[in-house]
């Protein structure tokens, strides 16, 4: 499923690109995919083959008030290829390759205790300093954590909490213990 998401992806990314409406998509595509995420009878309408591809355009149509022509397009041949339940992925990837096309770099910050915005920015800062990259930088406070931070930049992820610890010296007591 992943390749299907992929390939439509790119495709709707290409065609965005080229009319200069990434960010239009981009938004739009985020608006539907997030609203089929959040309600199940979106999603059973839009997933279920009880609902033939006519109803589901008729109520894409519908529900859909002043949607870019290319996403209504895109979104009716989701309908007629039977590839909705793909639209999360879809989604996600679309956002992957506009974040690169944008020279964006996600960053997730998560303490135990919430940080001093001052540091969190200076953190941002020096992070886009040495990728080269325009930071979207986010904080977030899990108190399960217990200590430290974890830090998401991008795919890769630095876990420098005291669970992560603990859990690496149980793990070392119990290969030992065996």
């Amino acid at each position: 499923m992943e390749e299907i998401a992929d390939v439509y992806a790119r495709s709707l990314f290409e065609v965005a690109k080229e009319h200069g409406k990434l960010d239009v998509v981009r938004d739009q595509l985020g608006q539907v995919a997030d609203a089929v995420a959040d309600d199940r009878d979106l999603q059973t309408f839009f997933f279920s083959p009880y609902f033939s591809t006519a109803e589901k355009e008729e109520g894409l149509k519908k529900a859909l008030v002043d949607v870019d022509p290319t996403v209504l397009n895109f979104l009716e041949l989701l309908v007629e290829k039977h590839r909705m339940p793909a639209i999360m992925r879809i989604r996600r990837v679309f956002d992957q390759l506009w974040e690169h096309e944008n020279k964006v770099l996600p960053v997730q910050i998560t303490s135990a205790v919430s940080l001093d915005p001052e540091v969190v920015r200076q953190l941002g800062d020096r992070i886009g300093q040495q990728t080269g990259q325009r930071v979207e930088l986010t904080a977030d406070v899990q108190p399960d954590i217990l200590g430290g931070i974890v830090l998401r930049v991008g795919n890769q992820i630095l876990d420098a909490s005291i669970r992560n610890r603990l859990e690496h010296l149980r793990r070392q007591v119990a290969k030992g213990a065996a």
